[in-house]
């Protein structure tokens, strides 16, 4: 029986050994052959250690280690819209269980662990040959690696399988090591990895240009780990979804059900969780005492300086920013690319109203506030007037210049904005969703991108995130916000062009207007204090499309609202006397069924795209399910690790809260 729930497959470990010794061997002809590769004969020194870890970036799935857009990462949420709707998330009963695949999964888990395995023991006793600082690190890298494995599984399923080592292909073994364990021992295992690859890693990593992870990367990891699992504790205390609370599925199995929490309580595990993320995230931010400057303005011709803030995001090397700390450079030569900025340059990345409105004016003020100076919303030039610079520099205009013609190659680049293509006509294809383009990560060299194949790095961590994560734990734990955390909060806003004096800010929100266009204004269907509010009102506009959004929101638990009242996902104004938008007559249709190219005004002044016409699935919002704040795993894991193979009771594996286990049904 081929227990594929927990065990790699030989082509898995036999692709790595070969990339390995294709990394450390230029003379193929010096190769030790395949078939006599074994644990004994590689990872043995530090260039073996160095391309294995090398080659396990592959599984390091985060924006700038794939070959596709960063920037789109954030779809599908209160931030961000893709062209279509997502139908299963927002859906009740379109998102199902899965007969076989999901996030049930151990590839890359059994690859760090089999580096660790045969490892470990040759590093202590001395036996693997190279400079031991690099050694060291390798070691480190590959402990972060799977502690970063392991983080996507908690985020997805929860409770999963602490498993330290490679398992046998024997069903009873692997059996036993599907046991679940509860989420909150997850995120202690993960923190736990980290701090070996902290204790490992160097400050600057080997290849010098950051494109390596960095003790400050694993710093930095850590204290998003900790406040995603103290949040989530805090905010789903008394429900299934964490550790002994009512109904939670993990209680029916012997091997959980008398569990007890490390600290005593879920409250003192919450509060770990909170020390750890406050601990690492300050080491982090005061190792980055300063951010990037930002000069206020877009650059629009060869003589005008660059702004450093927003190069940061579309530079071919990023390695010269302090606060970048791990980003991925790509080699056109190589054929190392991604799709970045041939999806910026077409409007494909694009921002709600809900986030375009949660920017501050440049006095600190919201919107709405009286005295405010908002210049209202009838052309994107009147809503990024005095209002906060992220705002204005990555939200397109029409008009802008996109492209400077450095390098002389303009091959593919749209070189000055048009209007949003929010429908097609006369050969412009329709890409846009909202009307509200993004330009972050944008590069103004079109050389970067030759035929639609782009060298722009993209950016993994940076430090501000640090001084983010210390702000939000500061004041989850102690209810108020230290000097530290005011300290960085104010940096952060200098640094965006806003005033920096967030009380003011504070006293001005009205939480009830914000939640009509923000999620992350509610924790569990509640509205959350003004404090608290501005705290991931910052945090939303620092580091938009930077693919943190889903993963705020589930940890919030700020989607239980929408289980009664839809939200509709909306764009720019389209409609109105004032509007200073124009189109060919004839292209903005409405109330014509599938010929529909906008929505209709009577439903909103704000462009609906996914209501277009009453068959969309979301045509009257987006739903939410309590079930869809975890993935459910798919039948067959059930079915392998049960007694006869069929009798899902005698599983180890329990699923998770409002789902069931039958595939093609959809939660509860």
């Amino acid at each position: 029986m081929k227990n594929s729930h927990i065990r790699l497959t030989g082509i898995g470990i036999s692709a790595i050994v070969l990339l390995i010794f294709n990394s450390c061997n230029k003379d193929f002809l010096d190769q030790t052959p395949l078939s006599n590769v074994t644990p004994e004969n590689y990872l043995n020194d530090e260039s073996q250690l160095g391309a294995y870890a090398t080659t396990s970036y592959s599984f390091f799935e985060t924006p700038g280690f794939q070959q596709e857009s960063y920037a789109n990462f954030d779809d599908n949420t209160d931030n961000q819209a893709s062209i279509y709707a997502d139908n299963l998330r927002y859906a009740p009963g379109q998102f199902k269980v899965g007969q076989t695949g999901g996030d049930w999964d151990f590839t890359e888990i059994y690859n760090c662990n089999y580096f660790l395995e045969n490892v470990l023991p040759k590093w202590k006793e001395g036996k693997i040959s190279g400079n031991t600082t690099n050694i060291d690190h390798y070691i480190g890298e590959m402990y972060f690696l799977r502690a970063y494995a392991y983080f996507k599984r908690l985020q997805s399923i929860g409770d999963f399988p602490i498993v330290k080592t490679t398992l046998p292909d024997n069903k009873e073994v692997l059996t036993e090591a599907s046991e679940r364990s509860p989420r909150n021992e997850v995120a202690r295992f993960i923190l736990g990895d980290l701090d070996s690859a902290i204790a490992l890693l160097q400050t600057v990593s080997p290849d010098g240009r950051k494109n390596r992870i960095s003790k400050l990367c694993a710093q930095l990891f850590s204290s998003r780990v900790a406040l995603y699992e103290a949040t989530w504790l805090k905010y789903f205390n008394g429900t299934a979804f964490v550790p002994n609370g009512p109904g939670w599925p993990g209680k029916d199995k012997a091997y959980n059900a008398g569990y007890a929490f490390p600290s005593g309580s879920i409250e003192g595990e919450i509060s770990f969780f909170l020390d750890k993320a406050m601990t690492n995230s300050k080491l982090v931010a005061d190792a980055v005492p300063a951010l990037v400057t930002n000069t206020g303005y877009l650059q629009q011709s060869p003589s005008e300086a660059i702004n450093p803030y927003y190069d940061m995001f579309a530079q071919t090397d990023m390695s010269i920013y302090p606060e970048v700390l791990l980003w991925r450079a790509y080699d056109l030569g190589k054929n190392v690319v991604n799709g970045n900025n041939e999806v910026l340059q077409n409007s494909r990345v694009n921002i709600t109203r809900g986030l375009v409105d949660g920017f501050l004016m440049k006095n600190g003020l919201p919107i709405y506030a009286p005295s405010s100076g908002y210049a209202g919303d009838d052309s994107t030039r009147l809503v990024r007037k005095d209002r906060d610079e992220r705002l204005q520099l990555f939200l397109k205009e029409p008009g802008q210049k996109n492209v400077l013609y450095f390098s002389g190659q303009a091959t593919s680049a749209v070189p000055v904005e048009p209007r949003s293509p929010i429908v097609s006509y006369g050969g412009v294809q329709k890409n846009s969703p909202t009307g509200y383009d993004i330009r972050k990560g944008l590069n103004f060299d079109d050389g970067t991108c030759v035929n639609n194949r782009n060298t722009t790095g993209t950016l993994v961590f940076r430090a501000v995130e640090a001084y983010l994560n210390y702000m939000e734990a500061s004041y989850e734990k102690n209810g108020t916000l230290d000097a530290a955390a005011q300290a960085y909060w104010r940096a952060i806003r200098t640094r965006a062009g806003v005033d920096p004096d967030f009380d003011k800010t504070i006293a001005a929100t009205n939480v009830s207007r914000e939640a009509l266009n923000d999620w992350g204004a509610y924790s569990g269907g509640q509205l959350i204090d003004a404090t608290l509010y501005n705290i991931r009102r910052e945090r939303r506009c620092e580091l938009m499309a930077e693919a943190l959004r889903f993963m705020d929101l589930r940890r919030w638990r700020a989607m239980d609202q929408m289980i009664t009242t839809p939200y509709h996902i909306e764009g720019f104004k389209l409609w109105g006397p004032h509007i200073q938008y124009t189109y060919p007559s004839g292209s903005l249709v409405y109330g014509a069924g599938d010929a529909s190219t906008v929505s209709d005004p009577s439903r909103s002044l704000y462009l609906r795209s996914f209501e277009l016409t009453p068959t969309s699935i979301v045509y009257d919002g987006y739903r939410w399910n309590m079930a869809h704040y975890l993935n459910p795993i798919a039948v067959q894991h059930f079915l392998i690790t049960s007694d006869n193979g069929a009798d899902i009771s005698t599983s180890p594996i329990y699923q998770n809260p409002g789902w069931p286990t039958v595939a093609g049904q959809g939660a509860q």
